[in-house]
């Protein structure tokens, strides 16, 4: 039999890899590395079981007080999240419960508890979302050996130890009682470094690799990661603490640290407290509360407005509003960026009291004014079209959110004839997610009583919005 030509055989082989390459485009994830996949968490399994939080409140009652209520402690009871989570397995299957699952309550993954929405069946340790043992049993991460290379879907490697002694990683030093003979304790640098977080706070499509949810990569470009100041140093501390480590560059000490894990999800605290109060659970609605006055603040702490007039041939032309991010480490807003809803609301009134200018007003059904100016971005699918939901979104066509110390202008047209100054209104308002998205994710909920259940409320509520900053200056219209 005569042999087939070299030239032949390259032909053959190029074209079955375009093939193959045409066929699946898309990174793959190593199936051996990542057995939870898409989660990319790691487990060295062994023949111990991981450990309640309340266990570990016994030795540590004030972190457990702190930790209590707090965005981690809730993370898998957040009813926005399993309705986005019920419909993202309706729409592509059961594998997403993993990528999500993965950061909402990584033992409940890694021990095959959980594997879809609802909260019917979950033990306490699921229950408990990122406990305690979740983030202290993590060893290490594998941030560079994920698809993408960089921090993704819970890149982190468990390790509770074992039976015989458990093992319990975190800033402090080891030591002579360090445990007190219930556990040992590692010093781990990772725990004071934003790579710690990063596994989670890092999102991406779960096929495509490509970022969603761009947190620490956001902290990574910005002045604050060139300073050392990292996400436990504002996260972590008081709102004292937090304007001063924003401010100075100045890291906290070792003494002001706290487990709050506090940051902007103002609503889950309100619905928190709703549910708290529901059961009885006068102690948990007053942490709640307080948590949720603690990211107000943090909210109206982090930016500021400068309103700056724009004259052409000595007549008033422009209003131009700088937006300034001048205390959030990473964008605002962040996560999740094209649900988020960072709008401007601006008014000009002339000397008569006449409204000349009004933009980014509420209707009486809580919808934006279609001229609004978001500060925000717009996801697209894989046809380059408009795409909202996580698991469609594969790229973004804009992105109008505000970097670390940095601004973003907003222009505001005007016609104004000579005359009497004009007062310009303007306030940077904050909402979790525009009504009907929510009014969609919520109505999927997997467990139809849930809402009624659980927070007392039988419909939607209407999502409170927070003013972050409002400024007011009259300005002349002539110079």
């Amino acid at each position: 039999m005569k042999r087939p030509a070299l030239s032949f055989l390259l032909f053959l082989l190029v074209n079955l890899v375009g093939t193959a390459l045409a066929a699946d485009p898309y990174m793959q994830t190593d199936p051996l590395l990542y057995p939870y996949a898409p989660s990319l968490l790691q487990w060295e399994k062994t023949d111990t079981d991981f450990v309640e939080p309340e266990t570990c409140g016994a030795c540590h009652p004030q972190k457990y007080r702190e930790w209590q209520g707090s965005m981690h402690a809730i993370a898998l009871k957040d009813p926005i999240y399993h309705g986005e989570l019920n419909l993202a397995i309706q729409a592509i299957g059961p594998e997403a419960a993993r990528v999500c699952l993965g950061c909402h309550t990584p033992i409940a993954v890694v021990t095959g508890e959980i594997k879809g929405p609802g909260l019917t069946k979950a033990s306490s340790m699921a229950l408990a979302g990122v406990s305690c043992d979740a983030c202290h049993s993590i060893k290490g991460h594998t941030h560079w050996q994920t698809p993408s290379h960089q921090p993704e879907n819970t890149s982190a490697i468990l390790s509770p130890g074992t039976a015989a002694i458990l093992t319990k990683y975190g800033p402090l030093k080891s030591g002579d009682g360090c445990g007190a003979g219930f556990h040992q304790c590692i010093e781990s640098p990772l725990h004071t470094s934003t790579d710690l977080c990063a596994s989670c706070h890092q999102v991406l499509n779960y096929k495509t690799h490509t970022p969603l949810g761009l947190t620490y990569q956001e902290w990574k470009s910005g002045a604050y990661s060139v300073a050392n100041i990292h996400c436990q140093d504002c996260h972590m501390v008081e709102i004292d603490t937090f304007k001063q480590s924003a401010d100075t560059f100045r890291k906290p000490t070792k003494g002001e640290y706290r487990h709050y894990f506090n940051g902007a999800n103002f609503l889950l605290y309100e619905l928190t407290r709703l549910a708290a109060e529901k059961s009885g659970d006068e102690s948990l609605a007053a942490i709640a509360l307080k948590k949720y006055t603690m990211a107000v603040e943090r909210l109206q702490a982090a930016t500021d407005l400068e309103i700056i007039p724009i004259f052409r041939d000595h007549r008033l032309a422009e209003i131009k509003v700088r937006v300034k991010n001048i205390r959030a480490g990473h964008n605002l807003p962040t996560s999740v960026t094209n649900l988020r809803q960072v709008w401007l609301e601006v008014t000009a009134i002339d000397a008569q009291n006449q409204t000349i200018l009004s933009t980014g007003s509420l209707n009486a059904h809580g919808e934006l004014s279609s001229d609004v100016r978001l500060l925000n971005t717009l996801g697209q699918d894989s046809s380059l079209c408009f795409a909202v939901d996580p698991w469609a979104v594969e790229t973004f066509s804009k992105n109008d959110t505000v970097p670390p110390k940095g601004y973003r202008d907003i222009h505001y047209g005007l016609s104004v004839e000579r005359g009497d100054p004009i007062t310009i209104e303007v306030a940077l308002r904050y909402r979790q997610v525009d009504p009907h998205v929510a009014k969609k994710i919520l109505s999927n909920l997997p467990d139809k009583g849930h809402l009624e259940r659980i927070y007392g409320i039988t419909e939607i509520p209407q999502l409170p919005i927070i003013d972050m900053r409002r400024k007011t200056v009259v300005i002349n219209k002539t110079h």
